[in-house]
């Protein structure tokens, strides 16, 4: 697994062949198998493929339309549609995306209380041990991933039409690459760890 951590990449060019319905179900049962916090396991997947990513997409694309009328939720971070909607262009080459769902989080929006904060963090960083796990299985096996946070320009719409209980939180897309980038800069060991003894 240390080999899958350092050769793991963010891929954005991906190839048509398809994913095996073996390989899929590894992956997403390597994400199960993440921590969770007092294990609440408060994860789903939405695998998102065919004439249903093409659903998924038009929602998106939408979202992002209302984001840029200024009927906006992120209207401080308009730098990055540009972004997101190349991020719906890799979407659209990757023959699958999966949808991750909290199922026990509130609406975006929701005020909490102190304790109901800290329960949503502990589930927000179960969901992001079981990407993690996801993304390692899926390089294991020479399949391309990128974990996708833009799906938040297009929150209401991508909500509106995944019609389950929960908060989304983040989308994968997967596929066998067509590219093979470089190892993106790290920060220094000596600027990111303290020490103490």
């Amino acid at each position: 697994m240390i080999d899958a951590i350092y050769d793991r990449r963010s891929i954005r060019k991906f190839s048509t062949t398809p994913i095996s319905e073996k390989d899929l179900t590894d992956i997403i049962q390597s994400g199960i198998k993440a921590p969770s916090s007092k294990n609440r396991q408060p994860w789903k997947y939405i695998v998102v493929q065919g004439r249903a990513k093409e659903e998924m997409l038009k929602a998106f694309r939408q979202g992002i339309a209302r984001e840029e009328r200024g009927d906006a939720l992120l209207p401080e971070s308009r730098q990055h549609i540009a972004g997101a909607k190349y991020t719906v262009e890799i979407m659209e080459e990757a023959p699958v995306s999966i949808l991750v769902v909290n199922t026990l989080g509130k609406e975006l929006l929701s005020q909490l209380t102190p304790e109901e904060r800290i329960y949503d963090i502990c589930n927000i960083q179960s969901i992001s041990a079981s990407i993690q796990n996801m993304l390692l299985a899926a390089t294991e096996k020479g399949i391309g991933s990128l974990w996708i946070c833009d799906i938040y320009f297009a929150y209401e719409e991508l909500c509106q039409w995944l019609n389950c209980h929960g908060q989304l939180i983040a989308a994968v897309a997967l596929g066998y690459p067509k590219e093979f980038p470089k190892e993106r800069p790290r920060r220094k060991m000596e600027d990111v760890v303290e020490w103490r003894s």
